[in-house]
């Protein structure tokens, strides 16, 4: 590579920490033993930056992750910051980043490793070869339209509202995105609203068909309800390829693909901006799993989701698909190999720490690419 990449390493609050400090192990090995190198930089979110500057991010380092080739967050929150004001809470720091940054498009690959076929909680014929990507759209919808606020009424009562809004812009560009990850992989596109009761939904449906319409009729297209989407990725989860959606479906319905294949603890997930005019995008990436504060400084947390949010960087920001490739490979060898922590493991089954898994994951790199 021509010039060392810049990385922004945000590990958070809870487990994030400790999932992220395996993926530095792995920074170093790419940079030992593939010349990879990166100019890492390492910044505060979300509690741990309240803690320390009273904010849950802070300009500088917004400014940091804008300049970034990459960004890699382990995690946000914690019953430690509960009771502050909404607006002061650490996962205002995580959605400031997503906002400020332009990140609009959320890939959440579900995929079922054959050695966890068993930790799901749905029938091994359901689930085994699965392999779906939830697309997200994340800058817009409920989470940020306006009105919003909690008021009290004359007559003593309050009222929350929230308004879900979506433009014509905004439906394109995630659907653009989505057709073309399809187009890569099986070919398939779901798009997903609830038009049969939200004038949004509608909306959806129509921009998302224009655009199938204009520019990629040799993809398939079909368009769902979130309530049957839902009911179906239980059902029959290999139906789908691309699932295209909004912010809030988007949110629940990747949360629920993500148990099918056992465990949160074992995906990743990418947040990508529109390409400048060197085809770079802005990119965060992060494990779907939360901060865990039950079981944070205890180290058991399951770091491959964080692993494979670095195979996912290498694959998107770094086009390396070859290096992402030798990391995932080496998570599906560790994992028929037997190694488990604590949330993939059968009761009674040996389980391994935080530190021993990235020690396998890192020994099985060593194998594969030597």
């Amino acid at each position: 590579m021509p010039a060392n990449k810049k990385l922004l390493v945000l590990p958070g609050d809870g487990i994030g920490p400790e999932v992220m400090g395996q993926v530095g192990r792995m920074v170093e090995w790419f940079g030992d033993r593939r010349a990879l190198k990166f100019d890492l930089e390492e910044e505060l979110v979300g509690g741990a930056a309240i803690d320390v500057h009273g904010v849950p991010v802070t300009d500088k380092t917004v400014d940091t992750a804008t300049n970034a080739d990459a960004v890699l967050l382990g995690a946000v929150g914690g019953a430690k910051w509960d009771s502050l004001p909404f607006e002061q809470k650490p996962e205002r720091g995580l959605l400031r980043l997503r906002k400020d940054l332009g990140l609009y498009a959320n890939l959440r690959p579900a995929i079922c490793f054959d050695a966890l076929v068993d930790a799901s909680s749905l029938k091994p014929e359901v689930v085994s070869g699965l392999d779906i990507m939830i697309l997200r759209e994340l800058t817009g919808g409920v989470y940020f339209g306006s009105p919003r606020g909690i008021e009290t009424l004359p007559d003593g009562t309050r009222r929350g509202v929230n308004t879900q809004v979506y433009t014509t812009p905004e439906i394109h560009r995630v659907a653009r995105v989505g057709f073309e990850l399809a187009r890569k992989r099986g070919n398939k596109v779901c798009s997903v609203e609830k038009a049969n009761v939200m004038e949004s939904g509608v909306l959806w449906r129509e921009e998302v068909q224009k655009l199938h319409d204009a520019e990629y009729q040799d993809v398939e297209l079909s368009h769902m309800y979130a309530d049957n989407c839902a009911m179906q990725l239980v059902r029959n989860p290999k139906q789908f390829d691309v699932i295209v959606t909004d912010n809030l479906f988007g949110d629940m319905l990747s949360d629920e693909a993500a148990m099918l294949t056992g465990s949160l603890g074992m995906l990743p997930s990418a947040s990508l901006g529109d390409p400048d005019e060197t085809g770079r995008r802005k990119a965060l990436y992060e494990p779907v799993h939360g901060s865990a504060p039950d079981i944070a400084g205890q180290g058991i947390a399951n770091p491959i989701a964080c692993l494979l949010s670095f195979a996912m960087m290498l694959r998107y920001s770094l086009d390396l698909g070859g290096e992402a490739d030798l990391v995932e490979g080496a998570v599906r060898n560790v994992l028929s190999g037997g190694k488990r922590t604590g949330d993939i493991a059968k009761p009674g089954e040996a389980t391994v720490s935080t530190g021993e898994m990235g020690t396998a994951v890192l020994d099985e790199l060593e194998r594969l690419g030597a």
